[in-house]
């Protein structure tokens, strides 16, 4: 089978000689939790996620005070208050977790002659070293060079939320993506409804603020609103599209050979989100429950690493 320019890159060999184990050195002992929090310190990914909760906070801010709190009709005020402030709080809740959960860091400086020599490798059996973080690097993994590390179904670093998107937090990213595009088009339709009150009533009992003031505020929630309802609307889709055929964007953009098991596009997002479907998919505090969908993939792996492996199961 002939190989893609993506695998010859890649530091390939089959004996514990051969990858140089001396180069690395021992890793460091884990004195912490695998529930630690994580946390990248790159300072352009802070100051964009900073960015992020203060243009959520601004579109807060004028949807409450501009546009709300001003309206007569109360239930008015309420139902698209709770609504509006719930979707901002799912999305700000999607944002944390997704930059402060470990998106499948692979461990690092693993690479040694002991941890090599420990997995037995049977002969024609191919291994993968990454040069950069001395570790061994699994099937569809990827060095980042922001985080430093080797990330399992890595498909992008994201600078808004300070972290890589992979295995571990892709479930949370999406919906950031979503609740993002949500809250952008319900702040829309609200500045279009007001748009069209302000115009048949007097400028100044539409709102609190002066008329130039509520005119500017609301044409900047405006202009925020459509290029956040662009961006994310594309980001989700696209999310969504490579969750379907199981194919992060490095693997899209390397046009890597497929390598892993196919499965049907449903068990691809339990894969993500979680076995079996439930509301828990749309809560960025539920951690996904893979469940049977861990067992399909538990197989596709097998059958990655055992070519001669004939594998018959339907999804």
């Amino acid at each position: 089978m002939k190989s893609s320019p993506a695998n010859r890159s890649r530091d390939i060999e089959r004996q514990a000689g051969y990858l140089c184990p001396e180069h690395c050195a021992p890793p460091p002992p884990r004195s912490h939790s695998p529930h630690d929090m994580w946390f990248i310190r790159d300072g352009c990914g802070i100051v964009c996620g900073v960015i992020t909760w203060m243009l959520v906070f601004y579109a807060e801010f004028v949807v409450v005070f501009v546009m709300l709190l001003p309206a007569k009709n109360v239930a008015y005020s309420i139902i698209n208050g709770a609504l509006f402030n719930g979707l901002a709080f799912l999305a700000l809740a999607s944002h944390f977790r997704a930059m402060c959960t470990d998106p499948g860091a692979v461990p690092k400086g693993n690479a040694t002659k002991e941890f090599i020599e420990s997995l037995q490798l049977k002969p024609g059996q191919v291994v993968y070293k990454c040069p950069k973080c001395c570790s061994i690097k699994p099937d569809r993994a990827h060095h980042c060079s922001v985080c430093k590390r080797c990330i399992k179904k890595m498909d992008h670093h994201c600078p808004w939320v300070n972290n890589c998107v992979g295995e571990n937090n892709q479930k949370y990213f999406v919906l950031f993506t979503m609740y993002i595009a949500l809250i952008s088009l319900h702040a829309l339709m609200m500045v279009a409804l007001h748009f069209v009150f302000c115009f048949e009533e007097d400028w100044a009992k539409c709102s609190s603020f002066s008329p130039p003031a509520t005119v500017i505020l609301l044409i900047l929630l405006c202009f925020e609103g459509l290029l956040f309802l662009i961006f994310t609307s594309v980001m989700f889709g696209t999310q969504v599209h490579s969750i379907c055929n199981d194919e992060t964007g490095i693997e899209q953009l390397k046009k890597e050979e497929r390598r892993w098991a196919k499965r049907s596009k449903w068990m691809n997002m339990k894969v993500v989100f979680g076995h079996p479907f439930s509301l828990s998919w749309l809560s960025p505090f539920a951690r996904p429950d893979h469940g049977k969908a861990n067992l399909y993939q538990y197989v596709a792996v097998v059958c990655s690493w055992i070519p001669t492996l004939r594998c018959h199961y339907s999804v």
